[in-house]
Formats: structure tokens, sequence, C-alpha cells
């Protein structure tokens, strides 16, 4: 289940494809007007979908009966890109080929026809991984492939890339996944998968994966892995490990209302129980934050509606109303020197408890 479930739930289609909405509609309308450039650079944080739409697209372009811009998916051609099978779709993982022979090697089957459909496309993800002299290998067939040849670029760090490369591409800039596209998809999962599940669990899930789809899809499957036809809160909480949003209000209740002692406490209860003292750090820094974005806002409702269960998002405007920001930036900025402590601390704990009792004085 673990290993299946995002392949078996990986979308086929372009209308299919979640909160990316601004590419699918650019790349279908290529399709149709026949402007179809000859390399593309995807570029976006992990897990937003940027290989599958480099697949769809792929198959788009090879489809024998494409309609309006989307692939049927039924033909000979779809069905053989669907199951890995075709020839003429390559893709190769650039972090692992990342050398200078591997990009000849490419060269030389880009100039070999396509063998069986319109197009030969490469597919090369984690392109910025690619070292000088591989990329330098690859400008001249980058900027003039031959007619039967498409690349599409994938990438999470475009920073990375020569401005020689961006510069012979068309770019896409995807983006994080919001928490209802990926809460939509996951209760698609569990439906299918005829699943009982406790609503919160698709909201931890869905927070924690940060925008990443592909990262709520395996929590998910390694959930249904464990619990099987029924997921209950508190088994998500013991077998993802995350830490619920109620430990980050009940830390920052200890602070303001000063209590050392029972910070302290805190602190060690959940070393001991194996948390990570740095997530739980990030988790507190970007809860303080959401207050402030609260006091901030006419509404933290629709600004952070989507962020919050409704039982959260009530203590949140409570602590907004009743806090200064002045404190709030001052437990942030602490914190952020606690989490760059937390990497050489000879004690686990230390930098927490010592960050405690300086705003609980």
């Amino acid at each position: 289940m673990a290993e299946t479930l995002y392949r078996k739930y990986r979308p086929a289609r372009f209308k299919d494809i979640r909160g990316q909405e601004h590419v699918t509609r650019t790349l279908r309308g290529a399709l149709m007007l026949d402007r179809v450039a000859h390399a593309y650079l995807f570029a976006g944080p992990r897990g937003t979908g940027k290989t599958t739409i480099a697949r769809i697209f792929a198959k788009a372009l090879n489809c024998e009966n494409l309609k309006e811009g989307e692939p049927c998916d039924k033909c000979s051609t779809c069905q053989a890109i669907n199951e890995s099978r075709s020839v003429d779709i390559i893709e190769i993982d650039g972090a692992s080929n990342r050398g200078i022979d591997e990009i000849r090697n490419i060269k030389e089957i880009a100039r070999v026809a396509s063998s069986q459909n319109r197009f030969k496309v490469f597919i090369i993800d984690e392109v910025h991984s690619l070292t000088k002299d591989a990329f330098n290998a690859l400008l001249k067939t980058l900027e003039e492939p031959p007619a039967h040849v498409k690349f599409i670029l994938a990438t999470t760090e475009p920073h990375k890339l020569l401005p020689t490369v961006l510069s012979r591409v068309q770019r896409f800039d995807f983006k994080k996944l919001s928490l209802a596209e990926i809460i939509d998809k996951l209760k698609h999962i569990v439906r299918s998968e005829k699943i009982s599940a406790e609503t919160d669990i698709f909201h931890i899930i869905a927070t924690n994966a940060e925008g990443s789809l592909r990262d709520a899809e395996s929590s998910l499957a390694k959930l249904i892995s464990v619990s099987g036809t029924a997921i209950t809160l508190d088994q998500a909480k013991d077998i993802l490990g995350f830490i619920p949003t109620d430990q980050y209000a009940k830390a920052l209740d200890l602070i303001l209302a000063k209590d050392q002692s029972g910070g302290i406490k805190m602190i060690n209860d959940l070393y001991v129980s194996g948390v990570d003292l740095s997530l739980f750090t990030d988790g507190l820094i970007n809860f303080s934050r959401k207050i402030i974005i609260a006091k901030a806002v006419d509404s933290p409702k629709e600004s952070l509606g989507d962020e919050f269960l409704d039982d959260h998002l009530q203590y949140v405007e409570k602590i907004a109303n009743t806090v200064e920001s002045a404190d709030l930036i001052k437990i942030i900025n602490r914190l952020i020197q606690v989490r760059h402590d937390l990497k050489t601390s000879p004690i686990p704990q230390l930098p927490l408890e010592l960050a405690i009792m300086d705003l609980a004085i």
C-alpha cells in the first residue's frame, strides 16, 4: 500500500491535476494551437506535480486522439506511456546522471528519430544537479533540438540553473498546494479505498505536508498500511509522529503565563516521548507567526481559516486579542536562536529550557 498508493491515484489527464491550473491551462492551449515550445522548465517545491504534468504533457504530444488539449488515455500510445513502455519517453534523474557522458548519450539518442510516436520527449528531473560541463554540453541541443524532440526539465532549485539554460526554455513556476486541495485529494483516496477516517486526520496530514501532495499521500499510505480500514486521530499522531497544534498552544500559554516550571516540564516530557525538538521549535515559531498575522488582518478566519481547525482558530483569535505584538516578536526571535543552538547543544533540551526561563521571567 505505501508503495502503490501514490502511483495508483496519480493523475492521468490535465483535468485531474490539483492546484496547478495556471500550468495545465497554458499547456493545453499550446497543444490546441499547435504552438508547443521545444523546451520547458517546470520549477517548484517537491511533490507539487512537476513530473506528473511532464508525463501527461508528453502523452498529449503523442496522443492519437487528442481532444481540446487532453490526451484520450485510451489509445495504444497513451497506454504505452502510462505503463512506462514507450521508448520515446525518456525519463532521466539528473541527480544520478549528472555528468557530461550522460548528456552526450542524450544527444546521441536525440539524433535518432522517434520509433513509434510523433515526438521523442526527454524528461530530466532535478536538472539543477547536472555539472557545469554537462549543462554546457546540453545547451546547443536544448536551443536547437531536432524537430522530433522536446525537452521538459524539472527542478526544485531553479536558482542553481545557468542563465544560458533559463534563456532557452519556457518556464512554469509550480506553487504549493493549499490545505483544501490536499484534503480534497486525501478524502477522494479514502473513499475509493473504502476506509473510514476521522475528519481531523486529513487536516493534520495536509498541514504537515507543507504543500506537497506527494508527501501527504505517502503519509496516508503509511497510516493505512498500519491501521487497516479504520483510522483514528490517535493512531495518526502516534504512527506519523506529527506534533498536534494543541502542544504549540500549550507551550505558548505557559510562556505567556510566566510559568517556568510548567514550561520546562513540558519540554522534558516532549523529549522523553521522542519528539524532535527541532521540529517542535519550528512549529512553535510558525504558530506564533500566525498569531501575529491574526493581529494584523481584519479577518483571521479569512486569512488563516484553511490552516486551522475551528477550535484552534478560536484560540489564535483569542490570543491575538490579548497579547502584544512586541511579546510575540520577542518569542519568535528567541526561538529562532534556539533553532540554531539546538544543532550544537551537548544536551538536546537545554536551548529550549533556557529559552523558556528567559521568556517566562
